[in-house]
């Protein structure tokens, strides 16, 4: 069997060198009204209230990790925002959610992305974040 690869093999090379490319990963872009101070308090209570906790603050950028203990590890998911305040206006402000987690995304409506749209669906519904526009990565 010499030149000849089994398909297993080449995925498990492809596991190892690139490990990223296998697991699941969902983003969105959200444009949200201004003058809002307490934009980042009400992102972290978003999060908070989906059992995510925040683990990393600053101005620009939120990292939370869902608690251990109702899915499997690799199934924990990472929850990112970052807040575009380049761009920001006078007027509105840019954000993108990213969630992700090991998990191979071999169906649809696996855990990360039920996660991921509970967080989309807690932004859009939130009375605090005035929601202008939304683009889905």
């Amino acid at each position: 069997m010499t030149g000849k690869m089994s398909f297993d093999n080449i995925v498990k090379i492809i596991c190892v060198l690139r490990p990223e490319c296998f697991m699941a990963r969902y983003t969105c872009l959200f444009t949200v009204a201004l003058p809002n101070n307490n934009l980042r308090q009400s992102l972290i209570e978003i999060l908070k209230s989906l059992n995510i906790e925040v683990q990393y603050d600053t101005a620009e950028y939120l990292m939370g990790r869902e608690k251990p203990g109702k899915v499997a590890f690799g199934k924990l998911v990472t929850v990112e925002v970052l807040i575009d305040n380049t761009t920001a206006t006078e007027t509105e402000i840019k954000m993108t959610l990213v969630a992700k987690n090991e998990e191979l995304p071999l169906q649809m409506d696996n855990h990360c992305h039920q996660l991921f749209q509970q967080v989309s669906d807690q932004i859009e519904g939130s009375s605090q974040l005035k929601l202008i526009d939304t683009v889905p990565g």
